[in-house]
C-alpha cells in the first residue's frame, strides 16, 4: 500500500507544484481584481459539480462496486457493469452540459449575485463560465476511468492527469495577448486540458483492456447496489458543496478580491490536501475493500489507523507554517507583478483560517474510506450535513466582522464537526479502535506540532531582521529558512519522540 500512495502522493505533489507554477502566473498576469473574481467564480461551477458528481459521489459508490464484482464475479461481470455505468454518467452529463448552456445567465446570478451590481463584471462571468462548463463532462469520464485503474492497482496515469490543467493554463496564459482578456485565455486552458485529461485515460484503459462502451442500461442487481449508495453519497457531496457555494455568493457581496484571496489561500491548503489526504485515501479505499471482501476486518482497521499515523506525519508541518508564517509564504510565492503585498497579507490572514481546519481536511478522505469500503454510504451523509449546517451557520455570523476570514474560518469548524462524527460512528459500529499506542502518537504528534511552530515563528523573527537591507527576494529567502528550519526541527522531533522503530514499523511494506 506504501508504493502505491507514493505513486500518486508523488504525481500529486507535481501537479501542486505546476499548479504553483500556474497560480503565480494567474497572480500577476490577473492579479486580484474583478477579472481575477469573474474567472475564479467561472472555474468554481463546474468544480463544484465535478466535486459533487465525479470525485464525490461517484468514486464512492463506483469503486468498492466493481472492486467486488472484479474479486467475486470476475471481469466480465466488472466490464458489463462498467459500461452501464459510462453510458449512464455520459447521458446525465451531455444533459447538464446543455442545461448550463442554455441557463448560464440564470446559474451565476445564483452562484454570484453580487455581480448584478457590474453589469460588465456578470457578462464576463458568464461567457468564461460558458467555456470552461464542458470540462466537467470530460474530467467526469476522466474520474470513472481513473477508478477502473484504481482497482486495478494503477494509480499513476489517473494522478499525473491533473498536470495537464497546470501546463495547458500556463500555455493559453503566456499566450493571453491573443485572447480577448487574461481571463478568457485562463478559462480555454481549463477546457484544453479537459481534452487532455480525457485522451491520456481512456488511452490508458484502452491499454488494459477495460475501456467502457456505450450498451443497453438496464437495471440489474448491481446498478441498483451502484445507486442505492450514489444516492447517499451524492447527498453528502452536495452537502460539503453548499458550503463552498455560500463561500462564493457570500464573497461577491464583499471588496474586490475576496474571492481572489479565498483562491489563493486554498490553493496553499489543498497542496497537503492532495498530496496527502487525497493520496492516500484514493489508495485506501480499494485497498479495503479488497480486505473486506476477504474477511480480513483486522487487516483493513489495521490500514486505516496506518493510513492515519501515515497522513498526520506529512500533514503537521504544514499546519504550523500556515499557522504561524503564513504571510511570508504567501509574500514569497505570489507578491509580484498585479498582486500586490497587500493582497498577500488578506489571503496569508484567509490561509491561516483555513489551516484551523487542515487535521480535518486531510483525514476525512481515509475516514470515511471504512464506511464506503462496506458500500455504507449514508452514515458519512450524517457527518457530512452536520459539518455543513455548522460551516453555513458560522459563515453568516463571522462574514460581517471577518470578511473571507471568516468564511475560512467556518469551513474549518465544519470541517472539525465531520470529522469528529464520522470517527465516532465509526467508533461505536466497530469499524474503528484507537489503542494506547495510536493514542500516544496522537499526544505526540501534537507535541511535535508546537516545537515546530515555536521554531517557525523564532526563524521568521530573525530573518525578517537579517534581510531588512535586502532590494530584492527578501521574502523569498526568508522562506528558504523556513524551510530549512522546519526540515531539521521536524526531523529532529520525530526522531526524539517517535524513534527509529516506530518510523520503520510505518513504512514497512
Amino acid at each position: 500500500m506504501l508504493g502505491r500512495i507514493f505513486t500518486v502522493g508523488g504525481y500529486t505533489l507535481l501537479s501542486r507544484l505546476t499548479g504553483f507554477a500556474r497560480d503565480i502566473m494567474l497572480a500577476a498576469i490577473l492579479g486580484a481584481g474583478p477579472v481575477a473574481d469573474a474567472f475564479f467564480v467561472a472555474l468554481r461551477l463546474p468544480n463544484h459539480f465535478r466535486a459533487i458528481f465525479a470525485e464525490g459521489a461517484f468514486n464512492a459508490a463506483f469503486v468498492p462496486a466493481y472492486a467486488h464484482l472484479q474479486d467475486q464475479g470476475g471481469s466480465l461481470a466488472a466490464r458489463l457493469f462498467a459500461n452501464r455505468i459510462f453510458t449512464l454518467l455520459f447521458s446525465v452529463q451531455v444533459v447538464l452540459l446543455v442545461v448550463a448552456w442554455l441557463f448560464m445567465p440564470q446559474a451565476i446570478s445564483l452562484l454570484a449575485p453580487g455581480f448584478s451590481d457590474d453589469p460588465s463584471q456578470r457578462e464576463l462571468a458568464i461567457s468564461l463560465t460558458r467555456i470552461t462548463f464542458p470540462y466537467l463532462l470530460l474530467i467526469t469520464l476522466v474520474t470513472l476511468y481513473g477508478g477502473m485503474l484504481n482497482v486495478m492497482h494503477r494509480f499513476a496515469t489517473a494522478a499525473a492527469a491533473p498536470i495537464f490543467l497546470n501546463l495547458s493554463m500556463m500555455l493559453t496564459l503566456a499566450l493571453a495577448a491573443f485572447f480577448p482578456s487574461a481571463g478568457h485565455a485562463a478559462a480555454w486552458g481549463v477546457l484544453l486540458s479537459g481534452f487532455l485529461q480525457f485522451f491520456l485515460l481512456a488511452g490508458d484503459a484502452a491499454k488494459h483492456g477495460v475501456l467502457p462502451k456505450f450498451t443497453a442500461l438496464k437495471l440489474d442487481d448491481d446498478v441498483r447496489g451502484f445507486f442505492k449508495a450514489l444516492g447517499p453519497a451524492t447527498i453528502g457531496s452536495m452537502g460539503t458543496q453548499v458550503a463552498l457555494f455560500a463561500d462564493t455568493i457570500i464573497a461577491t457581496f464583499l471588496a474586490a478580491g475576496a474571492l481572489s484571496a479565498l483562491y489563493y489561500a486554498d490553493r496553499l491548503n489543498q497542496l497537503p490536501i492532495g498530496v496527502i489526504g487525497i493520496a492516500i485515501g484514493t489508495v485506501l479505499l480499494p485497498e479495503m475493500s479488497r480486505r473486506l471482501t476477504a474477511g480480513d476486518h483486522a487487516g483493513a482497521m489495521a490500514s486505516q489507523r496506518r493510513a492515519f499515523e501515515f497522513t498526520l506525519l506529512f500533514s503537521v508541518p504544514f499546519v504550523a507554517a500556515f499557522l504561524t508564517v503564513p504571510d511570508v509564504i504567501m509574500r514569497a510565492m505570489f507578491a509580484r507583478g498585479a498582486f500586490s503585498k497587500a493582497d498577500a497579507a488578506t489571503a496569508g490572514a484567509t490561509l491561516a483560517a483555513y489551516a484551523v481546519g487542515l487535521i480535518p481536511f486531510v483525514l476525512i478522505r481515509s475516514a470515511v474510506a471504512t464506511f464506503y469500503a462496506r458500500k455504507d454510504t449514508a452514515t458519512p451523509v450524517k457527518a457530512a450535513l452536520t459539518g455543513v449546517a455548522v460551516n453555513v451557520a458560522l459563515k453568516v455570523a463571522l462574514v460581517g466582522s471577518l470578511a473571507q476570514i471568516g468564511l475560512a474560518l467556518a469551513t474549518a469548524v465544519g470541517a472539525w464537526i465531520n470529522l469528529l462524527l464520522v470517527v465516532t460512528f465509526a467508533v461505536r459500529r466497530g469499524f474503528l479502535e484507537f489503542d494506547r499506542a495510536f493514542a500516544l502518537s496522537l499526544v505526540k504528534f501534537a507535541a511535535v506540532g508546537l516545537i515546530l511552530a515555536a521554531a517557525l515563528w523564532g526563524a521568521a523573527r530573525w530573518a525578517a531582521t537579517a534581510f531588512a537591507g535586502m532590494a530584492a527576494m527578501r521574502d523569498e529567502a526568508a522562506l528558504g529558512v523556513l524551510i530549512a528550519t522546519g526540515v531539521v526541527v521536524y526531523g529532529g522531533a520525530i526522531l526524539l519522540l517517535f524513534g527509529m522503530r516506530w518510523l520503520r514499523a510505518l513504512v514497512r511494506p
